[in-house]
């Protein structure tokens, strides 16, 4: 059955470029970025977002057609920090920081500092496009949250053409990347235009809207990523230079010696304040953990390696796998960790070198406070495998907001890998040589999705169980259409009231204008 809808969507795919190459590229070839075109036959992912939205080809077609437009005519393909004004940047007024409870980036729009102007709205949506590209760039799918800060605006700070272009966004340029729109502190004054934005959004998204005060917000994000004025307690403050989505941390002790876990675990209990995070293992057990795939090993290697496989057999391979560049790195996406019922908590990551050269790499994380990482910064030898054991710290619990970053750059052959040459390495390495993957965490007691993570895995389940939760998801648009026209109704008896209270209040003032003139 899983073969069936791989082929399925393989088919779907195949086709849907097939057709945009023959109905639309043949005629508008000018008016696309080739780079988009050749994206396109390349990258699966991309076209499924597509289809996972618009659930059929010919829309999905139309889709592509208007996004592709728009990203040559704004050059998203080229677009830099030096392709927007610098006090755009400086006023920080748009970032990505942060994540919500179900671990999805945040993206802030702070309305308060922007003052609709025309002259401006066209930097301020190249602003917009440079972050989601950005973003995109990075994490392939994996969507965001929209916070979209009110407070402390009026009626002068709400430009409709650029809450217009944000929905677009999302409904056409990037689809598949919105898990919802935290609307907060919203004046009531700009109730009328919010009614307009849902129309926008049409009935699917409408429900991703949420509304929120100081109280209801923490329902979403916790306090640990909302600022003061939300009631939370992130120190965050916006500066640039540099870019702020950059969430991931050096460890504390990147390269502390460590022993054995049994002495690591006695040492816990006599030093409780948790000051020790992501520490590495010695130079012994860093050896040890590396998996040479020359057959010809000799004997006393495999003696050296039976303590570590004992300590790691006991975990479940990772089986989806990220190719990249320099390195394979399983698992792909997530990082699974044990429930607390089952008293596993640790997980493995398994990093394969595929080049000729020794690859140095390191690992970062968003909370360096929460895991050991062992080893978090070593190398590994052409064709040989490291496995890197992650687990939380003195008890922490593990969350979904939690990020980590493997950071990987080809060596030369000759070169030393001591801990002082490899901090030497890191200082000197060019940034476009480095190659970096970033994974989730994910708990077994925490695997609620929401509305689009259905409808996204709908397109890769059964026939059966996707045609199941299609249904449900039509129930619940439906419901959803009811209540917009309820909502309607109910605001059109108010307008009627209102129109004959002021004509009311008119024929009162007439009668006392004539009767005392």
């Amino acid at each position: 059955m899983a073969e069936n809808h791989t082929q399925k969507k393989a088919k779907l795919i195949s086709e849907t470029r097939r057709r945009f190459e023959a109905e639309y590229v043949a005629d508008k070839s000018d008016k696309y970025d080739p780079r988009d075109v050749e994206r396109l036959q390349q990258d699966d992912n991309w076209v499924e977002s597509y289809l996972a939205w618009r659930h059929n080809i010919d829309e999905t077609l139309k889709m592509l057609d208007e996004s592709f437009q728009w990203r040559k005519e704004i050059s998203v393909n080229d677009l830099n920090e030096s392709s927007i004004p610098r006090w755009l940047l400086e006023i920080g007024g748009i970032y990505l920081h942060g994540y919500d409870k179900e671990g999805n980036k945040l993206f802030w729009i702070r309305v308060k500092y922007y003052i609709k102007d025309p002259k401006t709205v066209l930097d301020k949506k190249k602003l917009i496009a440079f972050w989601l590209e950005r973003y995109a760039k990075r994490e392939n799918g994996k969507p965001v949250t929209v916070m979209f800060d009110l407070s402390e605006t009026g009626i002068n700070n709400i430009d409709m053409d650029f809450v217009r272009f944000i929905i677009n966004c999302f409904k056409i340029y990037y689809p598949k990347y919105l898990s919802k729109i935290v609307i907060f502190d919203m004046p009531w004054l700009m109730n009328a235009a919010f009614k307009i934005v849902k129309t926008w959004l049409g009935p699917e998204a409408v429900s991703l809207l949420k509304f929120t005060s100081k109280n209801e917000v923490q329902d979403y994000v916790s306090v640990e990523y909302l600022p003061p004025h939300m009631g939370g307690t992130d120190p965050f403050k916006y500066t640039y230079p540099p870019l702020v989505d950059d969430d991931f941390q050096t460890p504390l002790c990147e390269n502390g010696p460590i022993t054995s876990e049994d002495e690591t675990s006695s040492k816990e209990d006599i030093e409780s304040d948790g000051k020790e995070t992501l520490e590495t293992i010695s130079n012994e057990e860093q050896t040890a953990l590396l998996k040479k795939s020359n057959p010809t090993e000799s004997t006393s290697k495999v003696e050296e390696h039976e303590k570590v496989d004992s300590k790691i057999k006991a975990f479940k391979k990772p089986l989806s796998v990220f190719k990249g560049s320099l390195l394979h790195i399983s698992p792909a996406e997530e990082l699974y960790f044990g429930s607390t019922e089952s008293g596993e908590k640790k997980t493995l990551i398994v990093l394969t070198n595929v080049t000729k050269n020794i690859v140095a790499f390191k690992v970062r994380t968003t909370a360096p406070e929460k895991y050991r990482v062992k080893p978090s910064n070593s190398s590994c030898d052409p064709g040989a495998s490291v496995d890197i054991i992650v687990s939380p710290h003195g008890g922490l619990t593990v969350s979904a907001q939690d990020r980590f970053l493997i950071m990987a750059a080809e060596m030369e052959q000759l070169s030393s890998t001591g801990p002082a040459e490899l901090t030497q390495f890191w200082k000197e390495v060019p940034r476009n040589k480095v190659m970096e993957h970033r994974l989730r965490c994910h708990t077994f007691e925490n695997s609620k999705p929401n509305i689009l993570t259905l409808k996204d895995n709908a397109f890769n389940m059964s026939d059966k169980t996707g045609e199941d939760i299609y249904l449900q998801l039509n129930r619940l648009l439906e419901s959803s259409r009811k209540l917009e026209d309820q909502v309607q109704h109910c605001i059109w008896f108010q307008q009627l009231l209102l129109s004959l209270t002021v004509l009311l209040l008119v024929l009162v003032m007439s009668f006392f204008y004539l009767l005392y003139s």
